[in-house]
């Protein structure tokens, strides 16, 4: 029977199913995802492979001994020293993770809706060979926080949960002062550099062509594209309320934006 074969293009890649195997009455091989009375469990190769890795940028990029360069997906990590600019605080501590955890062991690699990004570099989950899913991991130990890039959306719910853990915990970034929450009224016309979590009320709404904008001040406001928008909740429910935004503050024309991709870097706060 082929039953096998398609069964197995539709399983997941990152899955570990157990694939059944039963004889019935006329002596027909059937197989199945799903245990069966007479059925016994059978040794199924998945069909991946385990790279090994040449070299660590940093905490979210590494390149393989093939020659590929990895850019770890649902996550981002401090930076590390590079072309005059210092390190980010923790920034050489997650690029050392890296590469304590991976001195003897190779990787394998899970993708996404995106193969690969606007540089080239692969966009994957990694696994180690002890199944250790190391993008949740660096989140777990505060070494790197969420950010979810749709439509990349594969094990968001499982990060975004470790995220909200390690921040309660107060672990790696959630108990660094340069980490902390800014309020909006504090920003400045130089800004701040790299990923910054910024907080007020939302004071107005307007929309473009391309993007809907959350108005925080005279200084910042929030962006989020049009097509992302069945993502999120009915963006009237930001008005007026508190909320704090995470990401990478854009100057133009003497105004601060910052552009959300999904509505995990949106943190509506109590009033």
């Amino acid at each position: 029977m082929k039953i096998l074969p398609v069964l197995l293009l539709c399983l997941p890649l990152w899955g570990h199913a157990e694939i059944y195997q039963w004889q019935d009455s006329n002596g027909n091989q059937h197989f199945t995802d799903r245990s069966h009375p007479q059925a016994t469990v059978i040794d199924l190769k998945p069909g991946y492979g385990y790279y090994q890795i040449k070299r660590i940028y940093d905490g979210d990029t590494v390149e393989l001994k093939d020659g590929r360069k990895v850019r770890l997906l649902g996550i981002n990590t401090p930076e590390v020293r590079h072309k005059g600019k210092m390190a980010d605080a923790l920034g050489n501590e997650a690029r050392q993770w890296l590469i304590n955890k991976f001195e003897t062991s190779k990787v394998r690699l899970v993708m996404d809706a995106e193969k690969t990004d606007k540089y080239g570099r692969t966009l994957a989950h990694l696994f180690s060979e002890k199944k250790d899913h190391i993008n949740l991991q660096l989140v777990e130990a505060g070494l790197a926080h969420v950010y979810i890039y749709p439509p990349n959306l594969l094990y968001s719910e499982v990060l975004l949960k470790a995220e909200d853990k390690a921040e309660h915990d107060k672990l790696g970034i959630w108990q660094r002062n340069e980490y902390a929450v800014k309020p909006v009224d504090s920003l400045t016309k130089n800004g701040h550099a790299g990923w910054v979590r910024v907080a007020g009320n939302v004071t107005g709404i307007h929309q473009s062509r391309k993007f809907v904008y959350l108005e925080f001040s005279r200084l910042f406001e929030v962006r989020i594209e049009r097509k992302w928008l069945i993502l999120f909740p009915d963006v009237k429910e930001y008005l007026g309320k508190s909320v704090e935004a995470r990401g990478w503050l854009n100057k133009n024309r003497g105004r601060f934006s910052m552009l959300i991709r999904h509505p995990s870097a949106l943190k509506s706060k109590a009033s």
